[in-house]
């Protein structure tokens, strides 16, 4: 009966407490002026599902959400280099930890996860392997994003290390894959696919890789352009979960908070679930 009673009483604490979130999101946005326009920098990985929920945003608030997509790293330094925006929604809390670190951000929060999987080219296959020896073939052309610039790349390289370390390759596998790895995608110099087109499956379809160690959502979305990719999840006991952070810049404007809270509330974090992200 106890048990039963806390369950309850919990159940009852979290609507009230989603209820409040959504109550404080619909007075913040109420309270926006209309002709606000609130400067986004965001992952690439997360252009489909900020877009959608930034069209849902201005469409209560009247305020108009500006959004500029790019890797995390690469926007970190144009902000800490002195461009600016309102608010920074990065594919890794560091970067925006960065940014606060050095004056540049007033409020830094996680707001969403990620997965990664395997996106392969068509007909690629783990060939009865584990992914650990699937990924050491050194025949394999294996596509990364480039790490520092694209947490992608840097949770790639923790992907490598979690092989090695538990035990699914020999010691020394970590080094191996990252030296092996192609580091394709996310980089200053890295090519930029056509409007509306996955750069994995551009770069997969142009033979520059045979597999991708990418987010799940991006393979997914790469999946549903070209149904022949095949789209494999990391094995749970290897996978790095990225946490992703939002961050309000120096002079946020009463728009930018309200979107924030947009996307920490129910709204905003049911939009990022449809689109194949999880609660941070």
């Amino acid at each position: 009966m106890k048990a039963a009673c806390g369950v309850a009483l919990a159940a009852t604490a979290a609507v009230a407490a989603a209820q409040a979130q959504t109550a404080a999101a619909l007075s913040a946005a109420s309270a926006v002026t209309p002709s606000e326009v609130v400067t986004v920098y965001a992952a690439g990985s997360l252009r489909a599902a900020l877009t959608e929920a930034a069209r849902a945003f201005e469409s209560r608030s009247g305020a108009r959400v500006a959004l500029n997509f790019g890797a995390s790293g690469l926007l970190k330094d144009k902000l800490l280099g002195g461009e600016r925006a309102d608010l920074f929604a990065s594919a890794n809390m560091e970067h925006p930890q960065a940014l606060a670190a050095a004056g540049r951000a007033r409020a830094v929060e996680p707001f969403a996860r990620n997965a990664l999987c395997l996106l392969g080219a068509p007909g690629f296959s783990l060939r009865g392997q584990s992914v650990a020896q699937r990924l050491l073939d050194p025949a394999l052309r294996l596509g990364i994003s480039t790490p520092g610039a694209d947490p992608a790349g840097d949770y790639a390289f923790r992907f490598f290390e979690r092989i090695e370390a538990s035990g699914a390759a020999a010691p020394g596998s970590a080094d191996e894959l990252k030296k092996h790895a192609l580091q394709l995608t996310g980089g200053p110099g890295s090519p930029t696919p056509p409007a509306g087109r996955s750069v994995y499956g551009m770069l997969l379809a142009e033979g520059r890789a045979d597999v991708f160690v990418t987010y799940c959502t991006n393979a997914t979305l790469a999946a549903r352009e070209n149904a022949a990719l095949p789209v494999l999840p990391v094995p749970a006991e290897l996978d790095v979960a990225a946490t992703y952070g939002l961050a309000l810049l120096p002079g946020a404007s009463p728009a930018a908070e309200a979107f924030a809270g947009f996307l920490r509330g129910p709204e905003g974090q049911a939009l990022l679930r449809g689109h194949g992200f999880s609660a941070p």
